[in-house]
């Protein structure tokens, strides 16, 4: 079922995004050559935990840690480690999300680790402008394959290809809520968005194949070739003057 917030609902909404963007901010500045996954990791677990919120992901099925930490050829849900310390040329998605006040905020983003070769730049480039093509269709009346179509054309066009086997989502008094929102798919097809529905956006774009697999520990899912893969992430709220992003630092 697709929960429609009310305007009390999203200004709670609002303040679990905020903390969450902001400790996405804080990982981001960590994201240095020498740097582990866990200090990151501690860092945000630490910012969210002072705002008097709860990190969405501690705990969350059996997750470990408080951010998903991904390196390279990691998708999603990268495990943080003392042992994973980034190097020069890496690219790092971390994603958090921050519960407060009875509402989760949920975002990531793909950092460059130093300076990065060209190829990695034009992944995270693509990803990065297919999210904001994505939240440009979310408006009132499309439906989510409008978001997901739009997601798929702008990569595919740079001849990078769509995960199929992960989307994003509704979001609310849960993490994860109805609709799922693909970042593939047909325009004019899918649930309609309606006023007062909140979604993350999250496009999870690899240089080579979509093809991916899920390692021994259950959570690190990582590209079948090897091929590089970046990951950014809004939550939005669909409001009759269009879409509004949440997770904004400020």
């Amino acid at each position: 079922m697709i929960v429609l917030k009310t305007a009390r609902e999203l200004s709670l909404m609002r303040e679990a995004c905020k903390i969450s963007a902001r400790a996405l901010k804080i990982a981001g500045e960590a994201v240095q050559p020498g740097v582990s996954t866990l200090e990151i990791d501690t860092l945000v677990r630490k910012y969210i935990e002072k705002q008097g919120a709860v990190p969405s992901f501690l705990g969350y099925g059996g997750f470990p840690n408080s951010a998903c930490i991904s390196v390279n050829d990691t998708v999603i849900h990268g495990i943080p480690s003392k042992k994973r310390i980034l190097k020069e040329g890496d690219i790092v998605s971390v994603d958090v999300g921050a519960y407060i006040g009875g509402y989760h905020g949920d975002n990531a983003w793909t950092f460059p680790c130093g300076k990065i070769s060209d190829e990695a730049q034009a992944l995270l480039d693509a990803t990065r402008e297919s999210l904001f093509k994505g939240i440009e269709k979310a408006q009132p009346g499309n439906r989510i394959g409008d978001i997901g179509s739009a997601v798929q054309q702008y990569v595919e066009e740079r001849s990078y290809s769509v995960v199929r086997d992960f989307v994003g989502h509704g979001v609310g008094a849960k993490l994860h809520e109805e609709p799922s929102v693909p970042n593939f798919g047909t325009p004019g097809r899918g649930p309609r968005l309606l006023p007062g529905m909140t979604i993350a956006i999250e496009p999870m774009i690899n240089m080579g194949s979509y093809r991916v697999k899920v390692l021994e520990d259950e959570w690190t899912t990582v590209t079948v070739d090897g091929s590089l893969s970046a990951h950014f992430e809004h939550t939005i709220a669909i409001t009759p003057d269009g879409p509004k992003i949440l997770t904004l630092p400020d």
